[in-house]
């Protein structure tokens, strides 16, 4: 499986983004999907997951309420809807697959896309 992220960019306080990730080679329903971001100088965190067909989703309390994850299974695609951003938001970004639970970890990653969040 492939994974392409796109989206970012450079956005004000309070603004909005939305990162897109595009599958390739593999059944896209079949993996759950999530987001994970970098920031400078710090560890990668988990940002939200999605299940395979969109019914469940989780997200690190920081994000809740601002974040949203949604998936178009047709064009093997997952997004991330982000609202009201704030400046430690920025990071990089990146989308991965997992065949099993979110607990039993990601199976492939894409590039990432960096969000700058300017104050």
């Amino acid at each position: 499986v492939q994974l392409q992220a796109s989206g970012g960019g450079l956005v004000q306080a309070g603004g909005s983004l939305r990162l897109s990730c595009v599958a390739s080679g593999g059944t896209f329903s079949s993996y759950g999907m999530g987001w994970f971001r970098q920031a400078p100088g710090k560890e990668r965190e988990f940002v939200g997951t999605i299940s395979g067909y969109g019914g469940s989703t989780l997200y690190v309390d920081s994000v809740k309420d601002r974040f949203t994850i949604s998936r178009d299974n047709a064009k093997s695609t997952v997004y991330m809807q982000m609202n009201s951003l704030k400046p430690e938001d920025t990071a990089v970004y990146y989308c991965a697959a997992r065949r099993g639970t979110h607990s039993q970890g990601y199976n492939y990653w894409g590039q990432g896309t960096l969000v700058t969040v300017s104050s």
